[in-house]
């Protein structure tokens, strides 16, 4: 499979490292316990289908980027680069 990083083109998976979901919400601070972390890290969905994931150019320019994909088919729809999870 080859991705398409946005900064240096379409590269082979080999140099990228996959995250996940990019759509799994960290539990914020007021329903923060050890359960809610529990199913945040452990309990996630496994679809089939159109997804969208955080991918690291790990032996490339080090960015993250989100990459919309379809797991069934490895199609991919799109890759942008990742917004910060933390702003200042």
């Amino acid at each position: 499979m080859r991705l398409p990083c946005p900064h240096c083109g379409t590269r082979d998976v080999q140099e990228f490292t996959y995250l996940g979901d990019a759509n799994v919400k960290r539990p914020g601070a007021d329903e923060m316990s050890e359960a809610a972390m529990t199913r945040y890290v452990y309990e996630r969905d496994n679809p089939a289908g159109r997804q969208r994931e955080y991918w690291h150019h790990s032996s490339g320019c080090h960015a993250w980027i989100v990459v919309t994909r379809d797991t069934r088919t490895h199609r991919i729809e799109s890759a942008e680069p990742a917004k910060p999870l933390v702003q200042s």
